[in-house]
C-alpha cells in the first residue's frame, strides 16, 4: 500500500485529516473480500458503505461489516419509512463518488448513516477511501464519531 493520490482519495483524506492515512493498492479491491485479502485481515473487519434511498428519496448510508449482508427491513423500521438499493445515478449524486469506492465521509450530500453493530466488535476496521482501490483504517468508535452514525441491528 502507498499514500493514496486519485483525486477522490484525496478528497477523502482532506475530510479525514492527519489522524488517518488514505491508502492505495496496486488493483482494484471492489468486494469486501477482495479488499481484505490485500489487506490481511478478514472480511468482516472491512466497513462496507452502502447507499439505498428512502422513500422519501433520502440518502442513506449503511455501513455494514464484509461479512454480514443487511436486512432492508430492519433497516426500514428504524428510519421510519421503506428503503431500496440505490441505482449508481444516484449513487454518484448523493455522494460524490463511485459504486464500489464509497467512503463514510465526505459525501456531496449529508446521508442518514446507520452501522453495523457487529462492527463495534473489532479493534480495528477499514473502509474505503474514495475509489475502488483506497482504503483507510480507523476504529469503530472513530467511524461513529466521523459520520454521527446510529449504531443498529441492520445485519441478516
Amino acid at each position: 500500500m502507498k499514500p493514496a493520490s486519485a483525486p477522490s482519495a484525496l478528497r477523502v483524506q482532506a475530510a479525514l485529516g492527519p489522524r488517518f492515512a488514505a491508502l492505495e493498492f496496486d488493483a482494484g479491491t471492489r468486494t469486501a473480500e477482495e479488499a481484505a485479502r490485500a489487506i490481511g485481515c478478514t472480511a468482516a473487519e472491512i466497513a462496507k458503505s452502502l447507499v439505498f434511498r428512502s422513500a422519501s428519496g433520502r440518502s442513506v448510508l449503511v455501513i455494514a461489516s464484509g461479512a454480514n449482508r443487511v436486512d432492508e427491513k430492519k433497516a426500514a423500521v428504524i428510519l421510519g419509512e421503506p428503503i431500496a438499493r440505490a441505482d449508481a445515478d444516484f449513487v454518484r449524486e448523493a455522494t460524490g463518488f463511485a459504486i464500489g469506492g464509497v467512503p463514510p465521509v465526505a459525501h456531496a450530500t449529508k446521508p442518514v448513516v446507520l452501522i453495523d453493530e457487529t462492527l463495534m466488535g473489532f479493534e480495528t476496521i477499514w473502509a474505503a477511501a474514495g475509489t475502488p482501490n483506497a482504503v483507510f483504517r480507523l476504529t469503530p468508535a472513530e467511524l461513529v464519531a466521523l459520520t454521527g452514525g446510529t449504531i443498529a441491528a441492520i445485519a441478516r
